[in-house]
């Protein structure tokens, strides 16, 4: 039985403790909300986030960090990609020599506009043993047990293997891999194509441009990702078109839900405040665009997005930017 904390109570991090404290774990769960802890605690349900699903009764709550993470196997973080920074640096002072830590946080550091592993690496210069949690994952589906196969990538094989025995069980099958690079990018590429598929959808475009959307969406998570040192069989597999198909076709996907508004003609606030969580496409749209430019990449979907959100162009002028550009031959790299 190991001893895990995970950090970050909303829809994912919740999830994700329900999993671990199902498998017999002891697991803690903390978020920033004394207040919103103790009502996890005493109605043993995440109302907010996750409703009608009943939190396990071992599972374990706190908003005192320093507390939370001492005497830990394993820190787990589901935080936001905007709190991951933040979130390490203040946990550090507190975590036992032997800690490892994990996150199943999607996005790029806004600071620093790089992978969350190098923003690990800052925060922890030494060997403390790091891995990432990536999916295609819907968080309710994985709280309801439904069956379910995700990734964990980590240069240290030992830890991505015993991070793989706590997760697994009958009904979640988890592959390891060393692509740590491959594994982050598909994370964060798909919640900025999902926002493209959504808006199409909510122009009343059809399957054909949404296959067209994943389909090219895929080869430029392929271009950025091998400029990177990441790896082509991780972009095509579970992280990489994996979690593209989930977020690019469900509307469970908030990142998809918001493409839907956008698409339909409603402001980004109004769809933003009917979402009610965090979108996280917003962020990486920005933080991708930055990292392609840097890496001299083309990703046309991705800046279109990006222009979409924070150029206020309007998505039939992004759709019609995409089609008038010149004909040539399908590549993917």
């Amino acid at each position: 039985m190991a001893s895990i904390c995970v950090l970050g109570a909303g829809s994912w991090g919740t999830a994700m403790a329900i999993l671990i404290a199902r498998n017999g774990h002891r697991t803690m769960l903390w978020g920033r909300s004394k207040t919103h802890m103790e009502k996890l605690a005493g109605e043993r349900c995440n109302t907010r986030y996750l409703p009608d699903i009943r939190l396990p009764d071992n599972l374990e709550y706190g908003s005192d960090l320093p507390q939370s993470v001492r005497n830990r196997d394993i820190v787990l973080v589901a935080v936001p990609s905007h709190g991951f920074r933040a979130t390490l640096m203040q946990c550090e002072p507190f975590l036992d020599p032997g800690t490892r830590i994990a996150w199943a946080t999607k996005g790029l550091d806004p600071e620093s506009g790089g992978l969350l592993h190098e923003t690990a690496c800052q925060i922890f210069p030494g060997h403390r043993p790091i891995a990432v949690v990536s999916g295609p994952t819907f968080a309710k589906e994985v709280a309801r047990n439904l069956p379910t196969a995700m990734t964990i990538a980590s240069q240290d094989s030992g830890f991505a293997s015993d991070l793989s025995e706590i997760l697994h069980n009958q009904r979640l099958r988890v592959y390891t891999s060393d692509d740590i690079i491959g594994v982050q990018l598909g994370g964060a590429v798909k919640n900025v194509l999902a926002i493209a598929t959504g808006a199409a959808d909510g122009l009343g475009f059809g399957a054909n441009s949404r296959a067209a959307i994943v389909t090219r969406g895929l080869a430029e998570l392929m271009r950025l990702g091998l400029a990177l040192g990441a790896k082509q069989e991780t972009l095509m597999g579970l992280a990489g078109l994996g979690d593209i198909v989930l977020t690019c076709t469900d509307n469970q996907s908030r990142n998809r839900r918001l493409g839907i508004g956008l698409g339909q003609g409603r402001p980004l606030d109004q769809v933003i405040r009917e979402i009610g969580q965090e979108v996280e496409g917003i962020s990486a749209a920005r933080e991708i665009h930055q990292l392609a430019a840097r890496q001299h990449i083309e990703m046309p979907i991705s800046e279109q997005v990006y222009k979409v959100l924070y150029e206020k162009i309007a998505p039939e002028t992004a759709v019609r930017n995409l089609l008038v550009r010149e004909q040539k031959k399908e590549q993917i790299q």
